[in-house]
């Protein structure tokens, strides 16, 4: 009796090895949750913007870092596509579905442009990889400009709205936009009737020193080396609170100017829907491991970022909330299409 027990235990046993086996064939390759998975060949990271914005500065950053640390293994090729407010770059990774060497970076706009309808994809369209860091936008002004703070401008805007003109690199109804809308909103302009300038080009800060326009919307990151060069003014950033970095610690909050408002400006990154699951542990881990590295901390510090690190899935609730959010907010201004 007890031999036909252990002979039948054996034979349960060989059966669950053999199930499992079966079960890793069909999962082999990177296709599983838990299956290994490496890039077999060099990995393309889109920046749907051109060269000099936000989402290229970030692209060529992260790809910089995870290749000077050898944290992957394969080349990371930048590529900007600019157009849209994000909608072209995004159009372009909508086609690659299921390819797990295409990244992405994202922030706001993609709630923003598909809501204000300049688009028909937006973040549940793709796979949340990982969110990176947290940023604030800096509303600036030419060094020479009559405006000395925030206050100033609003006081301008209040009396013709149309009279000064607003650049950003953002489409209309998205970010760059959206953030000094929710600003000046906060501070009693009448929104409906500003004058705000598309530069998709990634061409605003030369728009504002050339003359063209009068104030730029953009980051903190982005306002701090003509900052230093003293050829702009920074007017107000929209941080909770001053922040403590040298080169930054002079810019003056909205909150401090006695306008209730400010606005992050996290970013992230995402690849094509279906994207395996293996290659998203991956990439979430790589991403996790370069912001551990000085390398990056020196990177984070010289633009101003904050390290603001989710995984996948806490990264795919953020976004699901968010959305849901701005576009009360924008149903609100009017702008919800």
């Amino acid at each position: 009796m007890r031999k036909e027990l252990w002979l039948w235990s054996l034979f349960t046993l060989v059966l669950l090895f053999a199930a499992g086996c079966g079960n890793s064939a069909k999962t082999g390759g990177g296709k599983g949750a838990d299956a290994e998975w490496e890039p077999s060949k060099p990995i393309e990271v889109i920046a749907p913007a051109g060269a000099g914005g936000g989402w290229d500065t970030t692209a060529r950053a992260i790809s910089k870092v995870l290749d000077e640390e050898k944290i992957i293994n394969q080349r990371l090729a930048v590529v900007n596509k600019p157009g849209g407010g994000g909608a072209v770059g995004w159009s372009y990774v909508d086609g690659k579905k299921g390819d797990n060497h295409l990244l992405f970076v994202t922030s706001p706009p993609i709630f923003f442009v598909p809501l204000n309808g300049q688009s028909d994809l937006g973040h549940h369209d793709f796979t949340p990889i990982a969110a990176v860091t947290s940023d604030y936008a800096a509303f600036i002004v030419p060094a020479d400009s009559p405006f000395d703070n925030m206050n100033d401008l609003v006081d301008a805007l209040k009396k013709d709205p149309g009279s000064i003109s607003v650049v950003g690199d953002s489409a209309p109804g998205s970010m760059d936009h959206m953030q000094f809308v929710k600003a000046v909103h906060a501070a009693g302009v009448d929104v409906k009737n500003l004058k705000y300038v598309s530069a998709q080009d990634g061409g605003g800060m030369a728009m504002l020193l050339g003359g063209k326009v009068d104030v730029y919307s953009t980051g903190v990151g982005e306002a701090v080396e003509q900052a230093r060069a003293g050829k702009v003014k920074v007017l107000a950033i929209t941080a909770p609170e001053r922040l403590t970095d040298e080169e930054m610690k002079e810019f003056p909050t909205l909150i401090e100017q006695g306008i209730e408002d400010d606005f992050i400006v996290w970013r992230g990154i995402m690849g094509p829907k279906d994207m395996d699951e293996a290659a998203v542990k991956y990439y979430e881990n790589a991403i996790k491991e370069m912001m551990e590295t000085n390398t990056w901390a020196e990177v984070r510090d010289n633009y101003g970022w904050e390290d603001n690190f989710m995984p996948s899935q806490e990264f795919k609730e953020f976004l699901d909330e968010e959305y849901e959010e701005i576009a009360s907010l924008m149903e609100e201004m009017g702008l919800k299409k």
